[in-house]
């Protein structure tokens, strides 16, 4: 037993150290986890987003090479919800300004990261239909809907365990908010059509007076 300390002391150090990478790791990833929520907030009000993004994506790459050695940290849930937010925030500027979808090794995070955000942005997508509702772009409402469709059904592809993906609960809000926006946006163009057509009936009836 005369190296007994010396293994003792030798695996205090290492879980000291990771301790240490921890904590700092759960400041980084609080930290784009707020970024990312204020991108996504200021992608609705149309402000510009892209320092944020590119702030966001600093703070990535830096608790990626922090954790390069810690996978197990890498992957814990605390880390993986701060990528997904990432990529939510990503994926719907992405969307919203009309360009290419970045993908995970872009946006330097795991490819369950990228999924979890991925579907994250159908509720994103659902507000923006709303808003359009709200102010009678039933156009609009319709092409997000669209767009919720393609998200959902690519999104329903990933059928794994929660161990592989955790993405089941994700599958089954999308859903519901696909739903209650496709009864929504067709209640709106359904009425919008009516509305066309006593207008139409009452100019045909007034030039019919006249």
């Amino acid at each position: 037993m005369r190296n007994l300390e010396e293994i003792a002391n030798r695996i205090q150090y290492k879980l000291d150290e990771k301790d240490a990478v921890r904590e700092v790791a759960i400041k980084s990833s609080r930290a784009i986890i707020r970024i990312s929520t204020g991108i996504v907030h200021s992608i609705h009000r149309k402000e510009d987003v892209k320092e944020a993004l590119a702030e966001a994506k600093d703070e990535v790459h830096r608790l990626r090479s922090l954790l390069e050695d810690h996978p197990d940290i890498w992957n814990s849930g605390l880390v993986e919800d701060a990528m997904a937010e990432m990529a939510e925030a990503s994926i719907l500027l992405a969307i919203v300004e009309n360009e290419e979808l970045p993908d995970p090794e872009e946006l330097n995070i795991t490819s369950t990261s990228y999924l979890l955000g991925l579907a994250d942005v159908i509720g994103e997508l659902r507000r923006f239909a709303l808003e359009a509702l709200r102010k009678d772009k039933t156009d609009e409402a319709v092409k997000y809907l669209d767009m919720m469709e393609d998200l959902f059904l690519i999104l329903m592809r990933f059928d794994y365990p929660d161990a592989i993906v955790p993405i089941r609960r994700k599958q089954d809000i999308a859903r519901s908010l696909l739903e209650k926006t496709r009864g929504e946006v067709a209640v709106a163009v359904t009425s919008k059509r009516l509305q066309e057509k006593l207008e139409d009936f009452r100019r045909d009836l007034d030039s019919s007076k006249s």
